[in-house]
């Protein structure tokens, strides 16, 4: 587990925090931060997806505008800065640079997944339809989405929503589900941000079903030939 640097096509330079498995990568996963930054929580997702198999990326996208940013989930101001950051001060542009830096990053260690939470779930859905070498992508209360869901994604989708988010209204999943009927949409007895165990809107439950279909979505797609396997550098 240890802190990288990736850069991307601009010639931009950003941090991630990398999470290798014990042995054998069964592939990459590109882990998108909620508005939070890369914090504890978001380290340990990825820390989870090693433990399961892949080589987990998490790349510090908010880098663009403040390096290093770690908010957390009680504070107002930390609220305030995260959303000021993800929708006022990054740039779309800059972003997907960034995410596809990552991709061709985790490549190395085989085909790639994208998993993103909250702001990264909206990030996961545009990265599935926008960028390269994306073999499945699994998108955990992405708010935003209906309203992107003219654009057509280049690999299989998985979704996943909270029917008691009320960031995210029901007719916006109804929105997507018209619209992509070839997405998986799953909605939960849960609020927004069920899968973070750092918030009060945890729901055990819920997570464990969702990461369960994410690792199982995951293994159906981005399955290489044993030949093909990446061994782990020592």
């Amino acid at each position: 587990m240890a802190k990288v640097d990736i850069k991307a096509a601009d010639g931009f330079t950003f941090g991630a925090y990398l999470a290798l498995p014990r042995d054998e990568a069964k592939g990459g996963v590109v882990v998108i931060q909620e508005i939070f930054g890369v914090n504890h929580h978001i380290r340990a997702v990825a820390d989870g997806y090693a433990a399961a198999g892949y080589a987990a990326i998490a790349p510090q996208i908010f880098d663009r505008v403040e390096r290093d940013v770690e908010l957390g989930y009680t504070a107002q101001p930390d609220f305030d800065k995260g959303l000021r950051i993800a929708f006022h001060d990054l740039k779309l542009e800059n972003t997907l640079f960034d995410l596809q830096a990552s991709i061709d990053y985790i490549a190395r260690y085989g085909r790639v997944g994208v998993v993103g939470y909250c702001f990264g779930g909206l990030l996961t859905w545009l990265s599935a339809c926008e960028l390269k070498d994306v073999a499945a992508a699994s998108s955990y209360y992405g708010g935003g989405i209906a309203r992107e869901a003219h654009r057509r994604p280049r690999c299989p989708v998985m979704m996943h929503f909270g029917e008691r988010d009320k960031h995210i209204p029901m007719s916006e999943v109804d929105t997507i589900r018209r619209a992509h009927p070839e997405v998986q949409v799953f909605v939960y007895d849960a609020d927004h941000g069920f899968n973070c165990d750092e918030r009060a809107s945890h729901d055990e439950t819920s997570a464990s079903i969702a990461r369960d279909r994410t690792l199982n979505f995951f293994e159906k797609h981005m399955r290489y030939d044993p030949d093909s396997t990446v061994v782990m550098p020592r």
